[in-house]
């Protein structure tokens, strides 16, 4: 028994069944063997049944990226000010240590340079006097018959000050030199100062230029006060040097 569907307004096929009509179409047109232009072009037309996905665009205004560039030039500029401030500072940095260094080397230039006036600096040991006898003198007098010194006018009890910068190494009698000094200066020679009739320095004390020593006498083998000075080349008698050649090669005038 045949049913007939009823007539009237038909509703339109879904996409699944234009779908699979169409397949089935293609189909038959393979099995009858007409395949060409018809089928793939029918395919080709239909849109995909699915997605795989979406893929999000986020569109800016102009006013939010004008702000963004604002901020980023903001930014490039602060760091470049900061850069130039680190670059100043570092640049400072060096001149402070640059001027300590010269400040310093300056500082220790000085110093030096005081020092050696310091050790270069002579004085008469007698302030204000003359030579009354003059070296290698000849006379009885002396047992090795001739003046190993120079004698200095001075009456008794005037100041008798080391000519240099040096060291005591004899402070005490001295024989026919009464009481004395001897000094070892800076540059290895000697001093004597002779006849004293106080002494006041030590042995091993340091003595500088113009420092009283002792004053002036008449102890020893003298004829009346004096001082009696000797320039050696050691402490002993008989090393003795040109007391006034020394003295003039250290800038005294004598």
């Amino acid at each position: 028994m045949a049913f007939t569907r009823a007539t009237g307004k038909h509703r339109r096929p879904s996409r699944v069944h234009r779908t699979t009509a169409r397949a089935a179409g293609v189909a038959a047109l393979a099995t009858t063997g007409v395949v060409g232009t018809l089928a793939a072009p029918a395919l080709a037309a239909e849109p995909q049944a699915e997605q795989s996905g979406l893929t999000p665009v986020i569109t800016i205004g102009d006013s939010i990226a004008d702000e963004i560039d604002a901020q980023a030039t903001a930014q490039e500029q602060a760091a470049r000010h900061a850069a130039a401030r680190e670059a100043a500072q570092e640049a400072a940095r060096e001149r402070a240590a640059e001027a300590a260094k010269e400040a310093r080397e300056a500082k220790e230039r000085a110093a030096r340079e005081a020092e050696r006036e310091r050790l270069n600096t002579f004085v008469s040991p007698i302030t204000a006097s003359y030579v009354s006898t003059a070296y290698q003198a000849g006379s009885s007098l002396w047992s090795s018959g001739s003046h190993t010194g120079i004698d200095f006018h001075a009456a008794s009890g005037t100041s008798v000050h080391a000519v240099g910068v040096g060291t005591v190494v004899e402070a005490g009698w001295g024989g026919a030199y009464g009481n004395q000094v001897v000094i070892k200066m800076h540059d290895g020679t000697y001093t004597q100062y002779g006849h004293l009739s106080s002494i006041g320095v030590s042995v091993g004390q340091a003595v500088v230029p113009g420092q009283q020593i002792g004053l002036s006498g008449a102890t020893g083998n003298v004829t009346g006060p004096h001082l009696h000075f000797e320039a050696r080349t050691s402490p002993e008698y008989g090393s003795d040097l040109d007391p006034v050649a020394y003295l003039r090669s250290h800038g005294v005038n004598v």
